[in-house]
């Protein structure tokens, strides 16, 4: 039996403005949550990303 979004994709990545932003997508392709803000240390935006429901064995992909 699967968690309610546990199978979401996690992105974190980096604006126009060159901040780190994450976003969360459902299965359906709906973005279903993102950062408010951007972020000038990488460690702050994940930190944010864990604050709403990153886990340690989520979908995550990385753009740098």
């Amino acid at each position: 039996m699967s968690t309610k979004g546990e199978n979401d994709k996690w992105e974190i990545y980096r604006d126009h403005r060159n901040e780190w932003r994450w976003r969360r997508t459902a299965t359906n392709g709906r973005i279903v949550g993102a950062s408010t803000e951007g972020y000038v240390k990488k460690q702050d935006c994940y930190e944010n990303a864990e604050r709403n429901g990153l886990k340690e064995n989520s979908n995550l992909v990385e753009y740098d």
